[in-house]
């Protein structure tokens, strides 16, 4: 859905939001309840990052219900992704586990540094890692062992790790080994 379309949110909408609002009461206008649970039909969820250049059900040919989607910034498996992973096994029943980072990504610019701006700007250090890193593959493998290792996660036997191509669409996969 993109909002900056004409006609999308009418004259009464004054910021992002706004649009963004109006876009959902004309969604809602058409809805029809799926009559589906939150149990993901193809018992998988995505690991990826927040980019928006990413269609992740477009570029997977998921429909909605599919699987669980975990976004966050360069897609790194962080103890919250291993939260949200063990609720999704656990309580609803995914089995396999895809991780998709992507070429380009925005953390290969940023650095932990970027921490000790924030506490110098703000009086406050992060408690959170950036997980910056500079190169995507290796990145992709240290996320798949953090998940095939988690003591939280009963099923890690069809864990996969890619990489997004954002130029051209295309996954590649990477081998956990090298």
């Amino acid at each position: 859905m993109s909002t900056h379309a004409s006609g999308v949110a009418g004259p009464a909408a004054d910021t992002v939001i706004d649009r963004l609002v109006a876009a959902n009461r004309a969604y809602a206008a058409g809805f029809v309840d799926p009559g589906m649970g939150a149990r993901p039909v193809l018992r998988v969820a995505v690991v990826a990052c927040m980019d928006a250049r990413i269609d992740l059900h477009a570029a997977l040919g998921l429909e909605l219900g599919d699987c669980h989607t975990v976004r966050n910034a360069g897609g790194v498996v962080t103890d919250d992704t291993i939260r949200s992973l063990t609720i999704s096994q656990r309580a609803l029943g995914t089995r396999s586990v895809v991780l998709i980072h992507h070429t380009g990504c925005g953390l290969q610019t940023l650095t932990e540094e970027f921490r000790h701006e924030l506490e110098m700007e703000v009086g406050q250090r992060p408690a959170w890692a950036v997980e910056s890193f500079r190169d995507v593959d290796q990145d992709v493998r240290q996320s798949m062992q953090r998940v095939r290792t988690s003591p939280f996660l009963p099923h890690t036997d069809d864990v996969r790790g890619f990489v997004f191509d954002v130029t051209t669409g295309l996954l590649r996969e990477i081998d956990a080994r090298h």
